[in-house]
């Protein structure tokens, strides 16, 4: 749904990056952010559930030892998820002054590869990961985890240079510091996730 949003969005404003509107822009982030904050609280009870599997009792000390091990392993997906609805949304909603709709299109094109990540647990759960699916996935998972989660940022810098008649090289310069600061801090996490995914394709091909 976000990728479909992002799609039309995109579309839709690519003459004028800077000024062109849609209504889908704001509307899909109102709708959307809920699930960062739901998203938290599903992650610690499959957190919990797992606890359960493996035979523990659970009472309120080892509640207390799962949230403290939940918060460790998953820290940066709940810091990520955390600033999506403390500080992107109310810039892209509040703080944009309705400019810019594309580029909150393009960040909705990051969940292409969401559904393929999925699918790759889902083939873990079954057993499936030494399939002739689980590989194919795999490539899809990398390739699009490259292009739309990587490739997406010095895309945006390229076409709000082109919408300026800027080189590539000069945009940020011209752009406010705290624009490539939340760029910076976005990618981040990103190529982080991409070095793990390619450790992953390295040993599933390796094998």
């Amino acid at each position: 749904m976000a990728s479909s949003a992002g799609i039309i969005i995109v579309k839709s404003c690519s003459k004028r990056v800077l000024e062109e509107r849609h209504w889908l822009t704001n509307a899909y982030v109102l709708f959307a952010v809920p699930y960062f904050a739901y998203d938290i609280y599903a992650m610690y009870l499959c957190h919990c559930y797992k606890y359960k599997v493996k035979g523990h009792e659970v009472d309120t000390a080892s509640h207390r030892s799962m949230l403290s091990t939940y918060l460790r392993k998953e820290l940066l997906m709940i810091i990520h998820h955390t600033v999506m609805f403390t500080v992107c949304f109310p810039i892209s909603v509040f703080l944009r002054n309705g400019r810019g709709d594309f580029f909150v299109g393009c960040m909705f094109l990051a969940e292409v590869s969401t559904p393929f990540v999925c699918l790759g647990k889902v083939l873990i759960q079954y057993r499936q990961q030494h399939t002739f699916l689980h590989k194919v996935n795999g490539v899809m998972m990398l390739l699009s985890f490259f292009a739309c989660r990587i490739l997406l940022f010095p895309y945006m810098y390229w076409v709000y240079g082109q919408e300026l008649d800027l080189p590539l090289h000069r945009v940020p310069l011209q752009l406010p510091a705290h624009c490539n600061l939340g760029a910076l801090l976005l990618m981040a996490p990103q190529l982080y996730w991409f070095s793990l995914i390619c450790r992953g394709a390295f040993r599933l091909f390796r094998g």
